[in-house]
């Protein structure tokens, strides 16, 4: 099985390249297809050009770019939004697994107060038995 080279972040983030893309493909195929300027042996190569050129530009740059981007996720390390250049900033790595540990505790802690609940409801229930009953 091949590796992936970009994941669902790195996707996200060459998000503001293929967006462009789109769009350039989707006007290459709107000319393909209704040509309302009629063929022009001068203007129609022309008008292609000025669309493939900046398409397939812009194709290479967001491979690269992706590449690059998914490279550098793996050699260094990687911060929250923001937080790169705050001093004493934590890591994802480490952001991910102080929320795994708390969660942990977290749900070790409501365990715990739920039976401690059901102690005091049943405590709570049969003092409301005894004072109906006088």
């Amino acid at each position: 099985m091949a590796a992936k080279i970009f994941d669902k972040d790195t996707l996200l983030d060459l998000t503001v390249n293929i967006v462009p893309l789109g769009i350039i493909a989707g006007f290459i195929a709107l000319f393909a297809v209704y040509d309302p300027f009629g063929y022009d042996t001068l203007g129609t190569p022309i008008m292609y050009g000025l669309m493939l050129f900046p398409f397939v530009g812009l194709a290479i740059l967001t491979y690269l770019s992706g590449k690059a981007i998914a490279g550098d996720e793996k050699r260094s390390e990687v911060y929250l939004a923001g937080a790169a250049t705050v001093p004493g900033a934590e890591t994802l790595e480490e952001y991910e697994e102080r929320a795994h540990s708390d969660g942990a505790d977290a749900l070790e802690e409501a365990d715990d107060e739920s039976a401690e609940s059901d102690e005091t409801s049943e405590t709570d229930d049969d003092d409301l038995t005894a004072e109906s009953s006088n």
